[in-house]
């Protein structure tokens, strides 16, 4: 418009020039004001999917299915309400919530449910139920909460790396600090240099939520632009100096954070060149093995040894899933000490060691794909390292046989072959971890091939099933590490995902009759 005040015109200057200095893929994403700080804004925004963002943010859960429905009839995309709900969630809770952090991980796995389902009319429900469980979450806090504000870029050190620098900000659990340092990460250059100096800092401890937030942020930059990735990624600070504001971090993380720079180090992984040596199915068992048999600091070492010795990443990870798949195929179950609200006695589903364990590779192995070589062989390494951590939660792992065991692959023998998904269906509503662990192997063993059916009849149950905040991730995990595994050992991952399934069951999804109902006009 031409008949712009003073202000208005040097408003636009000032948004201008910090735009170029920092580059105009993050200026707005990080909130950066205009050159006038009465002009500085107060909350993120997020252009175009801003109504999308506030409708999501303001309505209120009751009314949430019935009102998300009407714009998908009305032409709103699946993908955009993924989106918008990924940066609802971020501003709200901003990784700093426990309840908040699950959903956003849930959110990119529940549009990988959607795809996969035949039916038209049902594809929006896994979606759907993260949206509402968003919304509830939004509504014990009162939809006035924004966690994540407008930052501004702090001035980096030239004789340090900016991973580096992130790193000791967060060690002292100086959010402001380490808000800026990664401002200026993310205004100095592209979202995947970002992530890359923003895992100098998440490597820095090995735990499920710290690792998987991270992989899962990344994946919502699908739904949301690399633009807006630092939202994403922004997160990850928040959560990681909230952890460090804990005074045991420090000591409980001590050896790995010794352990790390000494096995870089002592094996010259830095700078090399990612390894392309190709390795049988006995190796990848072997090592696989030794994975689950080793302590942390002894499974890292043999990642690192492994790594210099130029096996490629996806056989050192594909051995990594299989040990973590074993944490769920021996599980006896939960004991009664650790008994809590939908997690009863023998159940191995939610927070699980296996459910955990097998996320976090899985998490591990995705940004060891997208990241330089540094991240590469660090996430490799701390996959390792967190299985061993994870495996010595209870001794008895190494004393206990996976499932089925041969007692149990004998007791469904005589039921007939063509009623074995029936079957499967039955033990599962019957929460028969056994049955369902037998079934799904005998099904692996005479019919491979309609695995696509076996995963259909999981998927049905992961969406209908509350899941204790866990289905929707540990269904993406379990579909992707069967997807990459090898043939002689991809029925592992199903007969895992059989016992969590049978395990979850008989706790409903809230809001989801009212979504099946709702999708039917």
């Amino acid at each position: 418009m031409l008949n712009r005040n003073r202000r208005e015109l040097f408003a636009d200057i000032g948004k201008g020039m910090i735009a170029a200095s920092v580059g105009t893929a993050f200026a707005s994403d990080l909130g950066f004001g205009t050159a006038f700080a009465a002009d500085e804004p107060t909350r993120l925004t997020f252009g175009d999917l801003d109504p999308l963002v506030n409708f999501l943010q303001e309505t209120p859960p009751d009314k949430l299915v019935a009102a998300v429905v009407a714009k998908l009839k009305s032409g709103t995309e699946l993908k955009q309400l993924v989106a918008a709900a990924a940066l609802t969630n971020a501003r709200a809770f901003g990784g700093e919530d426990y309840i908040g952090f699950h959903t956003l991980m849930a959110l990119a796995p529940a549009y990988q449910m959607s795809q996969e389902e035949k039916d038209t009319a049902k594809k929006p429900l896994a979606v759907l139920k993260v949206l509402h469980r968003n919304s509830a979450r939004l509504k014990d806090f009162g939809p006035a909460k924004e966690t994540l504000k407008p930052v501004k870029p702090s001035k980096l050190a030239t004789d340090r790396g900016s991973g580096e620098q992130l790193r000791d900000a967060a060690r002292k659990a100086d959010l402001n600090a380490a808000e800026a340092t990664f401002a200026a990460i993310c205004a100095s250059g592209k979202a995947e240099d970002a992530l890359n100096e923003l895992m100098v800092e998440v490597d820095d401890a090995t735990e499920v939520h710290r690792v998987v937030l991270v992989s899962r942020a990344w994946d919502l930059t699908r739904f949301v632009g690399t633009e807006r990735a630092a939202t994403m990624l922004r997160q990850s600070v928040h959560y990681c100096v909230k952890v460090e504001a804990n005074a045991n971090q420090a000591k409980y993380n001590a050896a790995i954070r010794e352990q790390l720079p000494k096995l870089l180090d002592q094996y010259k992984l830095v700078g090399t060149k990612p390894g392309v040596k190709s390795a049988d199915d006995k190796w990848v068992l072997q090592f696989a093995e030794t994975i689950f048999k080793s302590d942390a600091a002894q499974s890292s070492d043999a990642v690192a040894a492994a790594l210099a010795e130029g096996f490629s990443a996806d056989a050192i990870g594909e051995a990594l899933s299989l040990a973590a798949n074993q944490l769920i195929l021996r599980d006896e179950g939960r004991p009664k000490s650790w008994v809590s609200a939908g997690k009863p006695e023998g159940s191995i589903h939610g927070d699980s060691i296996g459910v955990h364990s097998c996320d976090t590779i899985h998490a591990w192995r995705n940004l060891a794909s997208v990241g330089d070589r540094r991240t590469q062989v660090t996430s490799l390494i701390l996959a390792g390292y967190q299985v061993g951590r994870d495996r010595t939660q209870r001794t008895e792992f190494t004393k206990w046989d996976p499932y089925p065991r041969t007692e149990h692959s004998e007791k469904v023998k005589g039921l007939p072959a063509d009623s074995l998904l029936k079957e499967l269906d039955t033990a599962i509503r019957a929460k028969d971890q056994v049955q369902a662990a037998a079934i799904t192997a005998r099904i692996g063993a005479e019919k491979p091939t309609t695995a696509k059916d076996v995963f259909g009849l999981f998927r049905g149950f992961a969406i209908s099933e509350d899941g204790a905040l866990h289905a929707e991730k540990y269904y993406a995990t379990a579909t992707d590490e069967f997807a990459r595994a090898r043939s002689a050992f991809k029925w592992r991952q199903l007969i895992a995902l059989a016992r969590v399934t049978a395990s979850a069951y008989g706790y409903a999804a809230p809001a989801h009759k009212e979504a099946c109902e709702l999708l039917k006009g």
